[in-house]
């Protein structure tokens, strides 16, 4: 009797197994953002002050890569609100707020050096001087102080509207007059500055005509 040799059978498998290996980034609808080069930013919160009562679609996008991944209201395809001019949109909410993950490209270069006893003190007053008022600095002091309690030094790093735009996009259908955008990019330090950090150079805010203001948080 004849032995049967099956020198054929790995070559077969070679050819068969490719077909069962899911094909990875061929979704054109894939995130083009790398998986290990995203950060998030936490709970920015936006908040609108049209002239007049005014409906308006809000979206926002992310030029280089990114997603929202909470909201409130639901942003779905975008945010469809009415709102008037003490801020309250749809007769329920005070800013439209949301988290989003996109590429870690935010500015370390200029900031302060805060230590943890005197954060709520500096960040009211930052934030005054950046352009924001009343409930917008209690809001953010009152989420984010409690929060901050795990370093005894805190370095942060400002991102403005030229750092935060190319990264994520508002599109309004009303166009607001003016538009401040302020996230803090927040680092923990067990030691106080061993050198002085530069100040960015804070421009003056004009609250006036259709303005909005959005604060945010990354932390690193």
């Amino acid at each position: 009797m004849k032995k049967v040799h099956f020198f054929g059978f790995p070559l077969l498998l070679i050819f068969i197994v490719p077909l069962f290996i899911p094909l990875h980034g061929c979704d054109p609808n894939e995130d083009p953002m790398p998986p290990d080069t995203g950060i998030i930013a936490y709970k920015p919160n936006i908040y609108l002050y049209p002239q007049t009562t005014t409906s308006l679609q809000l979206q926002i996008s992310f030029p280089k890569g990114g997603e929202i991944i909470a909201s409130e209201p639901t942003y779905g395809a975008g945010w469809d609100v009415t709102v008037t001019p003490d801020g309250m949109i749809d007769n329920r909410y005070r800013f439209l707020f949301y988290e989003s993950k996109q590429p870690n490209e935010w500015q370390r270069s200029e900031g302060w050096w805060v230590e943890k006893t005197n954060l709520e003190t500096f960040l009211r007053s930052n934030l005054h001087e950046y352009g924001f008022r009343g409930d917008e600095i209690t809001d953010f002091v009152e989420y984010w102080v409690p929060r901050l309690n795990s370093w005894p030094y805190y370095i942060l790093y400002p991102q403005t509207n030229e750092r935060i735009d190319p990264l994520i996009a508002l599109t309004f259908s009303v166009q607001p007059d003016h538009i401040l955008r302020l996230f803090y990019l927040i680092e923990g330090s067990d030691a106080a500055a061993s050198k002085t950090l530069p100040s960015p150079v804070i421009p003056p805010f004009n609250r006036s005509d259709f303005y909005v203001a959005e604060w945010g948080v990354l932390l690193k």
